[in-house]
Parts: structure tokens; C-alpha cells; sequence
């Protein structure tokens, strides 16, 4: 990545991290050029620490490191939207985000739903529904898809909202399970709506 302006900051730029999946804002830091570099090379978010006058790598001495996805500057290049997958905590207070455990996005859930699914997929089918699900296979998978898009159909046509909102959530999951049983993703499915309404050129 070239054509970064960190003359304007001093040698640094500020890093907005954001989790790859759900939309959140996990933390601001600032890079310098090695920063970045190092960000690049490593695969794990690596800053410019002020305070230490150091680079240092988020996750270095606690293990939750932050997965490199995506860099991208903004209109001015003097500003960098990271995008990661944290391994744990993005905060040393213990908070998931440096902006404290608040819920993220409503619909950015959808993400960690993701992320929900396939750690318990590779949980014991004994102790978990997930896994005895995905164990059972693509068709099983399916039919429960149909069988919740079948309740959630009569609940919006015959029942209250609330049923219908249950219905909703249930056929999501599972809807979620049928994707990772096919190797697939939330995300892919989005990519996909993203082309279909895409402004015209």
C-alpha cells in the first residue's frame, strides 16, 4: 500500500480497527510506516505505541491478537480502516471493545451468529444441538431451514409479532447451519444481495 500522508500526523496516521464480521469499533490506535508494514507482513494489527515509542503487536503479551482482513485509507489518506477478526478481548480492561461490551450493530449480530456456529460445530454432537445437526448432514440441515421458513410463514400470516420475531431468529440459525454445512457463510450470501442492489454505474 503506498500514497499513505503520514507527514500530516508526524510519521503517524490514527487506525480505526473494526471486527471483520460484525461491524463493530473494537479500538483506535496509530501506525507509522513500519507499523503498517509490519501490519502487512505479520497478518496481526501491529501499532505505534506513543507511550512506549515502539511498535508493538495488539495481542502481544495477552494472545488476543487481532487477524489481519482488510486495510483500507480513507478519502484523504491520512486515516486507515483496519478490519480484523479478534482472538479474544480488544481491550486490556477486558472488554470486547475499547468502548466497553455494548452491543454492536443490531443486524451485525449476524456475524457473530457465524462465529457462534462454527465453534460449536466443533463442539461434542453430544452436548451440542449445532454439531448434532451439521453431524447429521446437508439434507438434515435443510429440511430444518424448511421447516422453520414453513412456522415463520404462518406465524407472519396468523400470529403476533412476537411469534413471528421467534420464528424469524429460528430460521436464521438455522439457515446459518445449512450454509456452514455447505462451506459457506452469512457474508456470501450478503456479497451476493450487495450485487444485486449495487448502485447503476
Amino acid at each position: 500500500m503506498s500514497g499513505i500522508d503520514f507527514d500530516k500526523g508526524a510519521g503517524l496516521v490514527p487506525a480505526i480497527v473494526q471486527h471483520a464480521d460484525t461491524g463493530e469499533v473494537l479500538m483506535l490506535a496509530y501506525m507509522n510506516a513500519d507499523a503498517l508494514q509490519a501490519t502487512r507482513e505479520s497478518g496481526h494489527v501491529t501499532f505505534f505505541s506513543r507511550s512506549k515509542g515502539r511498535l508493538w503487536t495488539k495481542g502481544e503479551t495477552s494472545g488476543n491478537v487481532l487477524s489481519l482482513v482488510s486495510i483500507t485509507p480513507d478519502c484523504d489518506a491520512d486515516t486507515l480502516l483496519v478490519k480484523a477478526r479478534p482472538a479474544g478481548p480488544a481491550c486490556h480492561l477486558g472488554t470486547k471493545t475499547c468502548f466497553g461490551d455494548q452491543p454492536g450493530p443490531g443486524v451485525g449480530f449476524l456475524g457473530a451468529l457465524q462465529h457462534i456456529v462454527e465453534t460449536r460445530g466443533e463442539a461434542d454432537p453430544k452436548e451440542s444441538y449445532t454439531a448434532k445437526l451439521l453431524a447429521k448432514g446437508v439434507l438434515k440441515c435443510a429440511q430444518k431451514v424448511g421447516e422453520e421458513g414453513v412456522e415463520a410463514a404462518l406465524a407472519g400470516a396468523a400470529e403476533g409479532d412476537e411469534a413471528l420475531l421467534n420464528e424469524s431468529a429460528d430460521l436464521l440459525f438455522h439457515l446459518t447451519v445449512l450454509l456452514k454445512a455447505r462451506g459457506l457463510k452469512l457474508e456470501d450470501a450478503v456479497t451476493v444481495l450487495e450485487k444485486r442492489h449495487a448502485a447503476p454505474n
